[in-house]
């Protein structure tokens, strides 16, 4: 689910660790080339993102098959996930691939909540109904959420991912750009296969690890994965039930608030301070609708939520539609910390009943900046004294406050999104 996390992202997974949500997150240390040093986990060295591996991969292994004893993994589970791997190079390069371009949300949502997905998703919450009450009941999260969220990560069971997990783990901690969080995988990994839940041959997943019909990476499948159908496995790959209810342990244990909206779709009104669309600006409904912010027709608000917490949600800048998003939805980016993502569970969520439509429109005519030009902009920001952080083409909360500082020194709304008018600007200068 959430290597997008390491971030599939789903970009998927998009995007991305995380696709964890991204469930873990996509942090990176960055390696000295010159400098290579060794990880005090395994005492494997770590390779710079294009540097060639300073040990031959049968090096690696034994360094890490010590470390994997050490942590617990028996020897006959070790050499039996081991027998016959070799590093796979498409691993390697969709790690070190950064596409340059980036779907505009609008688009994103279009795909993630197609009528044919609908549709489906409408079948199997009737097929699934008793089963979902059950961990409704046990969990309480709301059975449309978890098809939901199997409808994104791998369309209801049908696209998991035809890799070795181990395989793919072992490629990345050997020579992957985050080495510890792969051999960190590898191990939960093995702890898999040691406690008998699958074979190596039919542990299968993406190019990041991530498994099963609701993409665990293998921490979180330790840490959520549960055996719901009762057959003695906690089995994410052939087993809907056991996926379905792991899913509602993990949105359990991320805060969800059973029968609660993800968020809600309002109208901003003119002179409004955008520099309030911050996600770590949190405050009552009741607040911000105070403040002039305005459901948007046709929505309501239950008497029990205006305490609710929220925050406003600006997912193309100003000039496009504005939600306010409450705790479910912040749970859902634990699973997968792409807001688009999140965006598109809880919209397709409300589609299986016949809502999820966005009322607002998208700004079209602004496609979004490509990787080189979000790199230019954190660039020519940090230049002109607005500090942006790295210019690593991540829009993350410091280019955000960067951003908003830039626009309101030119008397724009500050919303903190990235656009080619403040790009244009910033060249200009």
């Amino acid at each position: 689910m959430f290597f997008r996390r390491i971030c599939r992202r789903r970009s998927s997974r998009i995007i991305a660790a995380s696709s964890l949500f991204v469930l873990a997150a996509c942090s990176e240390t960055p390696t000295a080339a010159d400098a290579l040093p060794t990880s005090p986990a395994t005492g494997v060295v770590a390779v710079a993102a294009d540097a060639e591996p300073a040990q031959s991969f049968e090096q690696w292994q034994a360094a890490f098959r010590a470390h994997a004893l050490q942590s617990g993994i028996r020897t006959e589970v070790f050499d039996s996930a081991f027998t016959g791997v070799s590093p796979d190079p498409s691993v390697i390069t969709a790690d070190r691939s950064q596409p340059e371009f980036t779907r505009p949300v609008w688009e994103y949502l279009d795909s993630a909540i197609s009528p044919i997905r609908v549709r489906k998703g409408q079948a199997l919450l009737t097929q699934y109904a008793d089963v979902l009450q059950r961990i409704e009941q046990r969990y309480g999260v709301d059975r449309e959420a978890l098809v939901a969220v199997w409808g994104m990560e791998s369309s209801f069971g049908q696209f998991q991912g035809d890799k070795s997990v181990i395989r793919s783990l072992a490629t990345l901690g050997y020579e992957g750009r985050r080495p510890g969080f792969a051999q960190e995988q590898l191990v939960a990994a093995l702890q898999i296969l040691q406690n008998g839940d699958i074979d190596p041959a039919h542990m299968l997943g993406s190019w990041a690890g991530a498994m099963g019909q609701t993409q665990f990476i293998p921490t979180t499948y330790n840490a959520h994965a549960v055996d719901f159908d009762g057959d003695g496995r906690r089995d994410i790959w052939n087993s809907a039930v056991d996926a379905l209810a792991s899913t509602a342990q993990y949105l359990q244990a991320s805060g969800w608030q059973h029968g609660q909206p993800w968020g809600l779709e309002v109208q901003v009104p003119s002179g409004f301070d955008y520099a309030q669309a911050d996600g770590s600006l949190r405050k009552p409904i009741a607040e911000w609708l105070a403040q002039g912010v305005k459901l948007a027709p046709g929505t309501s608000l239950p008497p029990t939520l205006g305490q609710a917490q929220a925050n406003l949600l600006l997912p193309a800048g100003y000039r496009g539609p504005a939600f306010l998003v409450l705790d479910n939805f912040r749970a859902i980016l634990r699973y997968n910390n792409s807001s688009s993502y999140a965006l598109g569970v809880g919209l397709l969520s409300q589609r299986f009943e016949g809502g999820g439509f966005v009322q607002g429109s998208w700004p079209k005519d602004d496609l979004p900046l490509s990787r080189s030009e979000r790199i230019e902009l954190q660039t020519l920001l940090s230049a002109a004294q607005y500090d942006a952080g790295t210019p690593d083409g991540i829009i993350g909360s410091n280019t955000r406050k960067a951003i908003r500082a830039a626009q309101q020194a030119r008397g724009w709304p500050a919303d903190g999104y990235p656009t080619h008018k403040l790009l244009e600007s910033l060249r200009g200068m």
